[in-house]
């Protein structure tokens, strides 16, 4: 069964708004990252903390469907982009990117983070995550590279990526086992290492580490399966979240929806035992229409019912897919682009870092470039871990 007529439709009025979004922000051509979230719609702005904020992730998605879109010109400009930030970084020099980077055309040399005015102190504040460099994010920009790669025989992509492929291997590896910790967090110059390890992020290296391919690239992807492997509960069903912060691997107590897709489509030929977390998510995470981030089933989780719906149809379960996208035509802001939650806020029970002293990761009704991105790769049927179709 094939994915419905429409789908095609939805994906190019996704692909119209994502090239919409780098033309505006960059009508010149330049180096361009384009802000994560839009006014919601009793909004004017967004908070100052965000106002500035392209987060790479998001960022690295965008380039990625960007290029499934066709539209090579407006996806080589953010991963140009990356490729300066890479080399031309404020404070360090060994190959990592940031969790954020300032919105707009790249010109600046260093390139600049987000950051906001705070009137009430009198002083320039900046955002700890946004500053640091979560481990997942490094691999995400890595495999935009590598799509960018494919489509534009670009030398420079793939060595961008290797770069950073390199920086995980040098400051991320566990040592009391095998996989790769979370990155490391907090303010210049002094960032303090993240000690737990997260079965989403191995996932991302096991992806980037096979499609670059060579001797230390595949060493890595290989530790990183091996964790994801010990990750994967055979009784459940289910993926665990990861380690804590002593590395003991945590139970499934607790499950996010990220985690229990994203095996599906970044490992090649995953074991058949790995289908049953699609069970686990719906079973668990499931609400009317799609998917939570969470099993707390507060709201529906835009963008990770996009995921579910890639996933699906990398099942080929046409059908589901198909319901979840048509939940996803109907989360479209004006702007062109999808919410990022069909509620006011939705929770995560997640916290953003180490500083934080309660769950305060959560995602607002905000028209949010990450949504977008996956809503139009999963009505296109692409594969962002592999930069090919799912079927």
């Amino acid at each position: 069964m094939s994915a419905p007529a429409w789908a095609d439709d939805l994906g190019r009025e996704l692909c119209r708004a994502l090239s919409g979004a780098v033309e505006r922000t960059a009508p010149d051509g330049d180096p361009v990252f384009l802000a994560s979230y839009e006014p919601g719609p009793d909004e004017k702005e967004v908070p100052p903390p965000l106002r500035s904020t392209a987060f790479s992730y998001d960022n690295a998605l965008a380039a990625t469907t960007l290029a499934a879109c066709g539209d090579l010109r407006r996806a080589r400009q953010i991963g140009e982009a990356f490729l300066v930030a890479i080399e031309s970084d404020r404070t360090f020099e060994d190959g990592r990117i940031r969790n954020a980077y300032r919105a707009g055309p790249v010109r600046a040399r260093p390139v600049l983070l987000p950051g906001w005015w705070d009137a009430a102190n009198k002083r320039w504040s900046e955002d700890r995550y946004q500053d640091g460099t979560a481990t997942g994010n490094v691999a995400w920009v890595g495999l935009a590279l590598l799509n960018l790669r494919d489509a534009t025989q670009d030398p420079r992509f793939e060595k961008g990526a290797t770069r950073l492929a390199a920086w995980i291997r040098a400051r991320t590896a566990r040592h009391n086992g095998p996989g790769f910790t979370g990155g490391l967090d907090g303010y210049d110059p002094d960032q303090a290492s993240l000690s737990w390890a997260s079965t989403e992020h191995n996932l991302d290296i096991v992806a980037l580490g096979m499609r670059l391919g060579k001797p230390d690239d595949r060493a890595m992807a290989a530790s990183a399966r091996t964790f994801l492997d010990a990750a994967f509960d055979e009784r459940a069903g289910c993926f665990r979240m990861g380690t804590d912060t002593d590395g003991h691997m945590r139970g499934v107590e607790a499950v996010a929806l990220d985690t229990q897709l994203w095996p599906l489509l970044g490992v090649v030929d995953p074991p058949e035992a790995w289908r049953r977390a699609l069970y686990c998510a719906t079973t668990r995470l499931g609400v009317p229409g799609g998917f939570d981030f969470n099993d707390d089933r507060d709201g529906l989780w835009v963008e990770g019912t996009a995921q579910a719906a890639l996933a699906y149809r990398s099942v080929q379960n046409e059908a589901t897919a198909g319901e979840l996208l048509q939940t996803l035509a109907g989360q479209r802001a004006p702007s062109g682009w999808l919410y990022a939650s069909r509620e006011a806020r939705l929770t995560t029970g997640l916290r953003i870092g180490p500083a934080s002293t309660q769950d305060d990761f959560f995602y607002f009704r905000r028209p949010h470039l990450g949504a977008t991105a996956w809503a139009a790769l999963a009505a296109l049927g692409h594969n962002p871990f592999t930069g090919g179709r799912v079927q």
